[in-house]
């Protein structure tokens, strides 16, 4: 099997927000060619909303990067609280695999129910994680995978995180949008 190369990876993450805000969350994209941080990309999704998706398309298609890109990095399902990402339609409008990454397994059971019982379009969202089915161990975190094999999973993360279990992209796009201040959102 001929091994893709996943070398131009986009990784995105939401900028911190109190836990009474409401609107508008800051998301970042950080954008790795190999080891290095090429560009930093910026939008806004809705808190609890469902606008993820189609915000990280935009993103993606109004950035100098969108010919290069090959990978989508999530670090979970979920943006600015519940705004859940639908990876297959992001994977759908970008045509780019998507590689979701974890620390820790999820609890399912009470995603679930805070989804449905408490989230405006919960049960909607729930169907997006039900649908991509059950994390998978792999070298040290949980992932979830659209357009992906395992194996290749596994080989982006032995290429990509070079400093603990997590790949770099998603690490260095944590350290930026934790580091935007609540006054530049």
């Amino acid at each position: 099997m001929a091994w893709r190369r996943f070398a131009h990876v986009i990784a995105f993450d939401d900028c911190a927000f109190e836990r009474e805000h409401t609107g508008d969350v800051g998301l970042i994209g950080a954008v790795f060619a190999g080891a290095r941080l090429d560009g930093v990309v910026a939008g806004r999704v809705r808190r609890d909303g469902a606008n993820s998706a189609a915000v990280m398309a935009r993103m993606i298609f109004e950035s100098r990067f969108v010919q290069h890109l090959q990978l989508i990095m999530l670090q979970g399902i979920a943006v600015a609280g519940f705004n859940v990402v639908d990876v297959f339609e992001l994977h759908a409008a970008t045509d780019l695999p998507i590689l979701v990454v974890a620390k820790r397994e999820p609890g399912l059971a009470a995603i679930r129910d805070t989804l449905t019982l408490r989230i405006r379009g919960g049960a909607r969202k729930w169907n997006i994680i039900e649908r991509l089915g059950a994390m998978e161990r792999v070298r040290g975190v949980w992932v979830q995978r659209v357009g992906l094999t395992k194996d290749e999973a596994t080989v982006i993360l032995e290429r990509h995180a070079v400093n603990g279990y997590m790949p770099e992209p998603l690490r260095v796009v944590h350290l930026i949008a934790s580091g935007v201040s609540p006054l530049d959102r």
